[in-house]
């Protein structure tokens, strides 16, 4: 019996396609040359020899590697995986470690061999494992012979080291590519992408934005991409349109949409070692105002003052 209170399919499909995705999601790049940022993997984006990079040159030559992308949030990670795959016609199976399990990889796995098989199809598959270090060993170890054989390319994502994270055998069949967070100027060109694009961004709403308010956005983003879109999305939302249909992004609607910066902190992960390794090599290196910046960013995001404390007797001893 149907339950009452439950939107019947048709009504859910119809509410589920009225509604737009994310500003981040509407506005990822469609093609290598608008990706942003990463120059050190995809060369400049006016450099003529863009071939001599690492992707560049396996993109050219049709044989993308299996890789695990390292780097924090928010970086282009799965957008990258994404664009290579398109580059080089392989056809991309994105896979979550946090919602499925060896199961449904062996699934992927065997359509991909009957892919690989077709004769109409031919197609190598690219699998995109998004946070892979949450796969254990065992699980990752599924992966091993079907990389070996050629009948799927891993592209991994991570946050963490995967040095600590991913085993021996899978790292050495991976090719591992570090990206890094995001300057403040690339994330003013997203940001002015997305306010002039009228099709995927918030280019019909016409907005605009001083690009101070637009580089304190990129502040509070931390070299984070998706935070940087989805504090805009928040902003322009509480700035309404004037008489003429425009509107004008203001400093309090950021700070408002902004709420409070949050720090890149964990309390059991490489960043809770990375911050106080800091902290004690500014001691160390008799620089007061570096210690006194890494014990500050500790306490502020929640680190225990005993583990702290504890440090610094060691240190001192």
């Amino acid at each position: 019996m149907a339950d009452l209170f439950e939107p019947s399919a048709s009504a859910a499909a119809t509410s589920e396609a009225a509604l737009p995705s994310p500003l981040a999601d509407r506005v990822r790049p469609r093609t290598l040359d608008e990706f942003v940022g990463q120059e050190h993997l995809l060369g400049q984006p006016d450099q003529a020899a863009k071939a001599d990079t690492v992707l560049h040159a396996a993109i050219r030559a049709d044989r993308p590697p299996s890789m695990i992308f390292w780097g924090p949030p928010g970086s282009g990670k799965t957008t990258l995986a994404r664009l290579i795959a398109q580059a080089t016609q392989c056809h991309f199976v994105f896979f979550s470690a946090v919602l499925a399990g060896v199961k449904e990889v062996r699934e992927v796995i065997k359509a991909a061999a009957l892919r690989q098989r077709a004769k109409t199809d031919g197609r190598r598959t690219i699998l995109f494992v998004d946070e892979i270090h949450r796969f254990n060993r065992s699980q990752q170890d599924a992966f091993l012979p079907h990389v070996e054989n050629g009948t799927i390319i891993l592209m991994g994502a991570t946050t963490e080291n995967p040095s600590f994270a991913l085993n021996a055998p899978l790292l050495s069949r991976c090719q591992v590519l570090v990206l890094r967070p995001l300057s403040p100027d690339h994330l003013v060109t997203i940001l002015r992408r997305a306010l002039d694009d009228p099709e995927r961004g918030l280019g019909a709403l016409e907005i605009e934005a001083p690009r101070e308010l637009l580089r304190q956005i990129a502040y509070w983003a931390e070299g984070d991409a998706r935070r940087a879109l989805n504090l805009l999305e928040s902003a322009v939302a509480l700035c309404p349109p004037s008489a003429q249909g425009r509107r004008l992004l203001t400093e309090s609607a950021v700070k408002e949409a902004a709420q409070q910066r949050l720090l890149l902190f964990d309390k059991d992960r490489e960043e809770h070692y990375n911050v106080i390794s800091a902290f004690i090599k500014s001691m160390r290196g008799s620089d007061p105002d570096a210690a006194v910046y890494w014990l500050a960013r500790m306490l502020e995001a929640g680190e225990d003052p005993l583990f702290v404390a504890r440090r610094m007797v060691i240190f001192a001893a």
